[in-house]
């Protein structure tokens, strides 16, 4: 097992080292010269000297890769430079104190999915063909048809304007993100489910499971150990790779409920082209990913022997 960590790990190191070539590559190859629109956005006039000079503060005037690795050893300083918007704040700055309005709503969508999806999930492979199960299936069908901007704006009329229960936007209290957590998670939600579902389903079918039954064990007992167990494989790789897709995919909930996150940072970086921030939600973005997948990937060792006995492959 810690030869595994130290091997994924080394191969991680690589990837990441191409992560950042790539995001810093993606900026470089903007249509619009940084320093103009640094100017711009600070409302003064892009002359040839205010950009020449500009040029020179950025660092612009350099070559290529000389500005890369200039880069890459600020960015593992944590130093990722200022924003073009607002250049007495450092983009780490901005950055922290958007993840963490996001990391809450990440997590709480999270929990949300994962209890719901197990609940139902469960109760649908154990209930199979009944009527509960295919009021289940209706609702799994309609939450992954319907787009999460579609869906937020539906939780905002019932729940906001017709039945006056919620607010409709902002931050800080348990009201105020219990329509985002809902809108963010509901697509999750409808997944897990039908994953959790079919996969206890084929369990159930299973030799273990008939001479289980065959030995007299309880049925709840074969349901837990030998059905559910058994069935969470793959949907803990996918829960695994659901946290930074929730980080990451959260920007039109954000957008939607007012929310100060990350995603909001970002459309605003966008819209404006700052470029330091969005480069460092690139970066920081490919991170998550790649940790993520390393913790996924760590999770499956420990939990499959077989994963354990053949060095990572079935």
């Amino acid at each position: 097992m810690l030869n595994y960590i130290i091997k994924r790990l080394t191969m991680m190191i690589p990837i990441l080292f191409g992560i950042s070539f790539i995001a810093f590559l993606l900026i470089n190859l903007a249509p619009s010269d940084p320093a103009e629109v640094a100017l711009r956005l600070n409302e003064i006039m892009p002359t040839p000297d205010a950009i020449e000079s500009m040029r020179q503060e950025l660092g612009l005037n350099k070559p290529f890769f000389e500005r890369y690795f200039i880069w890459l050893y600020d960015v593992l300083h944590l130093d990722f430079g200022r924003s073009f918007i607002h250049r007495d704040r450092l983009v780490w700055d901005e950055m922290i104190r958007s993840l963490i309005p996001t990391l809450v709503l990440a997590m709480s969508s999270f929990a949300f999915t994962l209890i719901i999806s197990l609940i139902l999930g469960v109760l649908c492979a154990i209930f199979a063909n009944s009527a509960f199960d295919h009021i289940v299936r209706i609702i799994i069908f309609l939450g992954t048809a319907m787009p999460s901007y579609w869906l937020g704006l539906l939780f905002i009329w019932l729940f906001a304007n017709y039945l006056d229960l919620l607010p409709t936007n902002g931050y800080g209290s348990l009201q105020n993100l219990i329509l985002p957590t809902l809108t963010l998670s509901f697509v999750y939600i409808s997944t897990y489910i039908r994953f959790i579902r079919n996969n206890m389903l084929e369990n159930m079918h299973n030799y273990s499971v008939f001479y289980a039954r065959c030995r007299g064990l309880k049925e709840k007992t074969i349901i837990v150990k030998h059905v559910l167990v058994n069935s969470l494989h793959t949907t803990i790789t996918a829960l695994g790779m659901t946290i930074p897709q929730l980080i990451a995919g959260s920007f039109v909930v954000e957008y939607i409920f007012s929310w100060p996150g990350l995603g909001r940072l970002c459309i605003a970086a966008i819209m404006n082209r700052d470029y330091p921030v969005i480069q460092a939600y690139i970066l920081i973005m490919a991170i998550l990913f790649v940790v993520c997948n390393f913790i996924v990937d760590v999770i499956h060792q420990w939990l499959d022997p077989r994963l354990r006995d053949n060095g990572g492959a079935i």
